[in-house]
């Protein structure tokens, strides 16, 4: 019996979907990624908003078509979406075998054999139950590179987010299995561990009192094979700094950091549940720029939400301007049925939030450009992620660079180089968000 895996929506899903894909490997299970060659289909789906949501329905009826054409024999709904609309999918894709709810996920193995003995069985738990651990995963990103998920949920309830009621609140994995869990990825090949949650900065509150990220950091640090440590999804207020001098003074961690701040006018993050203000967005940017010069922050706007202004989407405009973050994406609002800012009066028109989140990234791709133009002429540490077809050229990353979501260096170069390795670059020339090089000879 051959298994397509379909995984959507964020990293965090796909550490669930690594973990499943592991469970079931240990079992003899085989995979394919060929739809018309599979037995078993799973999508593991997304429904953080709008575009995700319509993604992972269209997906499931794509698979529920294969099912009535009789070449998949089994359907299996995993993730959020499942978790949120487990009786909307049994009622209306009733192609669908099972359901998995998102802290059942390490039983997938006796999901799929429940439907092979003709004794289906949904499978969940509480949304607040243990996250689960000590999971040997199948690393899905090529083996250099692996998300490491550092806790679930979260407690934030900002008031576009449908999160902690599909996620539950927020539990930290213990400290012990995450390294273990490192270690064993570190044996496999990965050099690079991208830490993630829906809030990162938080991770051990729950557990051990305490913010223990700063620590955590300095543990997987010790770590062989280990070479660069990523951050992603830390919340500005949370930022501590003792977390800032962590950064600044392991050599493994890269000098980046995800904050996502949602908007810079302070009645529009007062509507969003957010808890901090314009004031303290600029402080920290400035506190971080100033104890680590080369830091690169990555931010994330929403652009349209209810009751924006066009005053609110000017002082946004501004705070963008001033604080010329090295990577920014700009999401239009989606409203979201079960939050609180769906039923807020102010609902913006679609072409207002696409105007203003196009208006944001045109100022963002200027301020983008200008920053890969100043790199010219620097040293920088690369990670090298494939080579372009019949040509001299390695497509790499660097410090500043997150897979998926950030530029390249393309490296010019006849020397024989593998993906995952790490080579010295003079950056040459720029273009656009991208960087061009050549190894760097002292």
């Amino acid at each position: 019996m051959k298994i397509l895996f379909v995984s959507l929506g964020c990293d965090k899903n796909l550490v669930d979907s690594e973990m499943m894909l592991g469970m079931l490997t240990e079992k003899g299970y085989q995979f394919t990624d060929d739809e018309n060659d599979a037995d078993i289909v799973v999508v593991n789906t997304c429904c953080f908003i709008g575009d995700a949501k319509e993604e992972s329905i269209n997906t499931l009826l794509q698979m529920a078509e294969l099912k009535d054409a009789g070449s998949v024999k089994v359907l299996v709904a995993a993730g959020c979406l499942a978790q949120r609309y487990k009786e909307e999918i049994q009622e209306e894709i009733p192609q669908v075998d099972a359901i998995i709810g998102t802290t059942a996920i390490d039983e997938i193995v006796e999901t799929i054999d429940e439907i092979l003995q003709n004794d289906a069985k949904n499978h969940y738990r509480s949304i607040d139950a243990a996250p689960v651990t000590g999971k040997k995963r199948v690393v899905t990103t090529g083996g250099h590179f692996a998300y490491l998920k550092i806790a679930e949920g979260c407690n934030k309830f900002c008031t576009y987010c449908i999160i902690p009621k599909v996620r539950g609140k927020f539990r930290s994995v213990p400290m012990e299995s995450l390294l273990e869990e490192a270690k064993q990825l570190a044996e496999s090949g990965v050099k690079e561990l991208i830490l993630v949650a829906q809030e990162t900065t938080l991770y051990g509150v729950d557990l051990y009192g305490e913010k223990c990220l700063p620590k955590l950091l300095h543990e997987l640090a010790k770590i062989p094979g280990i070479y660069w440590i990523r951050l992603l999804y830390c919340y500005p207020e949370e930022i501590t700094d003792e977390l800032i001098e962590a950064i600044a003074s392991e050599p493994k961690v890269c000098n980046y950091l995800d904050i996502p701040i949602q908007h810079g006018a302070d009645n529009v993050l007062k509507r969003m549940g957010r808890r901090t203000n314009q004031e303290e967005l600029r402080t920290m940017v400035a506190k971080l720029r100033e104890r680590i010069p080369d830091i690169c922050l990555r931010t994330t706007l929403i652009s349209g939400f209810p009751g924006e202004t066009q005053e609110d989407f000017e002082e946004l405009y501004r705070f963008v301007n001033d604080c010329e973050f090295d990577r920014l994406g700009v999401f239009t609002y989606s409203q979201e049925e079960d939050t609180p800012a769906a039923v807020m009066e102010g609902q913006i028109p679609e072409e207002i939030k696409e105007f203003r989140r196009d208006e944001l990234m045109e100022l963002q791709q200027a301020i983008a450009f200008e920053k890969a133009e100043e790199l010219v002429g620097s040293v920088l540490t690369v990670m090298i992620e494939g080579k372009v077809a019949d040509e001299d050229t390695y497509v790499a990353r660097t410090y500043r660079d997150a897979p998926n979501v950030d530029g390249y260096l393309f490296l010019n170069t006849t020397a024989s180089l593998m993906t995952g390795d790490f080579a010295k670059v003079l950056v040459t020339d720029s273009n656009e968000y991208d960087l061009i090089g050549e190894l760097y000879h002292e």
